[in-house]
C-alpha cells in the first residue's frame, strides 16, 4: 500500500481469457460424444471423449496457442486463431521495403500510413491477430495518420514481431511496489504477473507511445522486442534518438510490464491509455 501526497490510479492486470473473445459456432455431433469417468486425486471427473488422440493442455507447434485438446470449445478457438495466425504472419515481400535494420535472423521494416494499400492491409491483419493473441482489445490509436508500425521479418518470410507507435504528449509514472520476501526468481515473476499496479496521476512530458508490442511466443527471448524499440528510437523523429524517458507504454499486459521493467532498467517507467481505455492527453 502506498502513502503518497498525490492521487493514484490502480490498474488491474487481469485480462479477459481468450475463450471470452470467440464464440463457438459449431458443434460436435452428439452421436460421437461419450462420457467416460476418470479419476483425479480423490474426486471423479467427467471427460468428453470425442475420439481425440490427446487429452489435456497442449501447445500448437505452429501458432503457439495453448489449449485443451479434449475440450471442443478450446479446439474450435484454436482452429479459428490458427487460421488467422497463418494468414497474418505470412509475408511474401514487397518491391519497396523501408528497411531499418538487418540481422542474421531477419530484418526490421517500417510501414507508414501513406504507404500502399497492400502494406496497410497487412498491418491491419497483423494488428487484429496481435489483439486476439494478447487476449483483449487494445485502446484505439490516438491519431492513425501519425503512427509508425515496425515489423520483424524472419528469414523464413514470417512476421514474428510487431510494434505500433504513436505520437503522444504525456505519460504517467508507474509507482513501484515493494515485493514481499520471495525465495526464487520464479516466485518474483509470478507475483509480478498477478498483482495490480499503481501509477501517478501527475502527467510527465513524453513523445512516443508504444501502443502495441508483440513477439511470436516461440521466438521470444531473442531480443526481438528490444531490437524493434532500438530501431523505433532512432527513426521515430528524423535526426533524433529518443531517450527511454521519452517513451511510454500503453496499458501493458503482465508480460509487457516485465519487459518494460527490464528494458527501461526500472519498474517506474511511463504508461498511457490506462483510464477506462481513454487517451491521456
Amino acid at each position: 500500500m502506498f502513502q503518497m501526497t498525490q492521487s493514484l490510479v490502480t490498474v488491474d492486470f487481469r485480462r479477459k481469457k481468450f475463450s471470452e473473445i470467440f464464440v463457438l459456432n459449431n458443434e460436435i455431433p452428439k452421436s460421437n460424444l461419450k462420457l467416460k469417468e476418470s479419476e483425479k486425486a480423490d474426486e471423479n471427473q467427467l471427460v468428453i471423449d470425442a475420439g481425440q488422440k490427446r487429452f489435456g493442455a497442449v501447445s500448437c507447434n505452429i501458432c503457439g496457442m495453448l489449449y485443451t485438446a479434449s475440450n471442443p470449445e478450446d479446439e474450435t478457438q484454436h482452429l479459428l486463431f490458427h487460421n488467422q495466425f497463418i494468414s497474418a504472419v505470412k509475408y511474401v515481400g514487397w518491391k519497396k521495403e523501408r528497411i531499418l535494420a538487418e540481422y542474421p535472423d531477419g530484418r526490421i521494416i517500417m510501414v507508414l500510413p501513406e504507404d500502399p494499400k497492400y502494406a496497410l492491409k497487412k498491418v491491419d491483419e497483423i494488428r487484429e491477430m496481435v489483439d486476439n493473441d494478447l487476449g483483449f482489445q487494445q485502446a484505439p490509436l490516438m491519431c492513425y495518420s501519425r503512427t509508425k508500425t515496425l515489423l520483424f521479418i524472419s528469414n523464413d518470410k514470417k512476421v514474428v514481431g510487431c510494434l505500433i507507435a504513436e505520437h503522444i504528449q504525456w505519460g504517467y509514472r508507474v509507482i513501484e511496489e515493494k515485493l514481499p520476501a520471495v525465495r526464487s526468481e520464479e516466485e518474483k515473476v509470478g507475483f509480478e504477473r498477478q498483482k495490480a499496479w499503481c501509477c501517478s496521476t501527475l502527467p510527465e512530458p513524453a513523445i512516443c507511445g508504444i501502443s502495441r508490442i508483440w513477439v511470436f511466443s516461440m521466438m521470444r527471448r531473442r531480443k526481438i522486442a528490444s531490437r524493434m524499440i532500438e530501431c523505433l528510437r532512432s527513426n521515430f523523429i528524423y535526426g533524433s534518438y529518443l531517450s527511454k524517458e521519452e517513451i511510454a507504454f500503453s496499458d501493458p499486459t503482465p508480460d509487457g510490464k516485465l519487459f518494460a521493467t527490464q528494458y527501461c532498467g526500472t519498474g517506474q517507467f511511463l504508461v498511457y491509455n490506462f483510464i477506462n481505455g481513454q487517451n491521456a492527453t
